[in-house]
């Protein structure tokens, strides 16, 4: 068949990820998104998120890639993708009236033939009620990540497609995009392909929850919880890529999402789902861990000076949703905190003062935090951190600095999975 023209309705994250990815696949993509002057500004090449080698994607196949405001040039396309982010509450439950209203927009402007896709977080039982034609209708899992997003959509492991009749013939349009990535697809009902996303999300959430809580009992008995992982990553049952690098608790509001959806799913059906509910309850724990830290260290608190690096949830993204960074300045509020981040404006972190540059931040600091493990944090250098510093602590979770090297600068070291070490020549 003629290769099929693909539309992606949202210029959020998610929209533009992919449909970035469909073009640099070879296909003719339009891309729409009702914010005209939000459109004007992508046209321009001024992307509203930042994800490592999304605007050079954006750039090599902007021939193929049609930005628009104008919802009738989805009429074009024979699949079109509902790829909007769902926003979420204080609570982590999706607000689904946007993309609600988002569908009930699209279908009027659609051709006959074309087939629309979800391929937004939603809970099971969502697609099935989209008034379309069932033959027409499908759910797609997106599986993208802050950071990553880029390298996922263009070489994804799978695709999970929800259809109304998993043993009928997938749609043509659908098939023939799906076939330009080489990869396994695999079908089923829509409610399995919306729960899949979710259990997805619960196993991710089990390891980071298992890393978190071995990590902090490795601090307590003077273990070194990176001596530890090998020896699971070589087993099988375990593997090479678990999430086993501990951290501060869960972030950026997708995994965060699906728990909660779970509980209210096992609310409304009667299940036991008190396993999630543990992973919440972890993970709130878990992201105050450099606030423990702080108060371990400093318990007379003071008129202290305090230096944070990173504001985002993780590195290589814009994203704060969650981030033990801003949680950590709000319990840090009677201090002067001084912060940086290379994306996000320190602006986000109420009552800090914006750093130009990480050693700008660190001068003068009593204690210094490492909140986000963007790489050039690593490339810092102890011995000039203990020379602009006024205090020895460096409260650094991901372990971005060698541990040795902020000893030896005279500084007290704390990190995730290990316990506190102490500046050499420190009494």
């Amino acid at each position: 068949m003629k290769r099929p023209v693909i539309g992606f309705a949202g210029l959020t994250h998610l929209g533009l990820v992919s449909a970035a990815a469909a073009a640099a696949k070879g296909f003719t993509v339009i891309a729409h998104g009702a914010d005209a002057a939000a459109v004007a500004d992508i046209r321009a090449g001024n992307l509203p998120v930042a994800e490592p080698d999304l605007d050079g994607l954006f750039r090599d196949h902007a021939e193929r890639l049609t930005v628009t405001s104008d919802l009738d040039e989805l009429g074009r396309c024979d699949l079109v993708y509902i790829a909007t982010d769902v926003p979420t509450d204080d609570e982590q439950r999706s607000d689904l009236t946007g993309i609600e209203a988002l569908i009930g927009r699209v279908i009027p402007a659609l051709a006959e033939h074309a087939v629309l896709v979800v391929l937004c977080q939603v809970p099971p039982g969502f697609t099935r009620g989209v008034p379309m034609a069932p033959e027409r209708l499908v759910y797609q899992v997106e599986t993208l990540v802050f950071g990553r997003a880029v390298e996922r959509a263009s070489r994804p492991e799978r695709f999970i497609i929800g259809l109304a009749d998993p043993a009928a013939p997938m749609p043509a349009a659908l098939a023939s995009y799906l076939g330009r990535f080489d990869c396994p697809v695999l079908p089923m009902r829509y409610e399995s392909a919306e729960l899949a996303k979710i259990a997805i999300n619960c196993c991710l959430a089990a390891s980071v929850s298992v890393a978190n809580t071995l990590a902090e009992l490795s601090e307590r008995v003077g273990a070194d919880w990176a001596e530890v992982v090998p020896s699971l990553r070589l087993d099988r049952r375990i593997g090479p890529h678990s999430y086993l690098t501990p951290g501060l608790g869960l972030a950026g509001g997708n995994i965060e999402r699906d728990l909660a959806t779970v509980l209210d799913l096992a609310t409304r059906h009667g299940t036991e789902a008190s396993t999630i509910r543990g992973f919440v309850t972890n993970s709130l724990h878990h992201q105050a861990w450099a606030w423990r830290e702080f108060r371990q260290t400093h318990p007379e608190g003071g008129k202290l000076r305090v230096a944070v690096l990173g504001l985002a949830y993780k590195e290589n993204t814009h994203s704060t949703r969650n981030s033990a960074a801003l949680s950590l300045i709000e319990r840090l509020r009677d201090l002067e905190v001084h912060a940086f981040d290379p994306v996000v404006p320190a602006a986000m972190a109420s009552g800090a003062v914006g750093a130009r540059s990480a050693m700008a931040a660190a001068e003068g600091a009593d204690v210094l935090f490492i909140m986000t493990p963007w790489p050039e944090f690593a490339r810092l250098a102890p011995m000039e951190l203990a020379r602009v510093m006024k205090g020895r602590t460096v409260i650094d979770p991901y372990r971005m600095l060698d541990g040795a090297a902020v000893v030896a600068a005279g500084l007290d070291h704390h990190a995730r999975g290990l316990p506190p070490r102490r500046g050499l020549g420190h009494p």
